[in-house]
């Protein structure tokens, strides 16, 4: 199993304690691409062709549950 797969079911197991980082991680891997945010704003969007775009606010220290299972949803999990 690689990092990433470990990474995907921890994050499956328990939505709750996922850290920006980790997501943003998945992400970038699946190709999504990122658009920093301007003038102070803490939402990040991810873009694919084909797929849809999602914000995801950075919060510290764990990002909102709703926002991970978004994310998974869009992956297939």
């Amino acid at each position: 199993m690689s990092k990433l797969e470990k990474l995907l079911q921890r994050i499956r197991n328990n939505p709750k304690t996922v850290r920006f980082e980790e997501l943003d991680k998945i992400l970038t891997r699946q190709e999504y691409e990122r658009t920093q945010p301007r003038g102070g704003s803490s939402h990040y969007v991810y873009k694919k062709p084909g797929n849809r775009t999602l914000t995801i606010p950075r919060q510290t220290p764990y990002v909102n549950e709703c926002y991970v299972r978004d994310v998974l949803e869009a992956l297939g999990f």
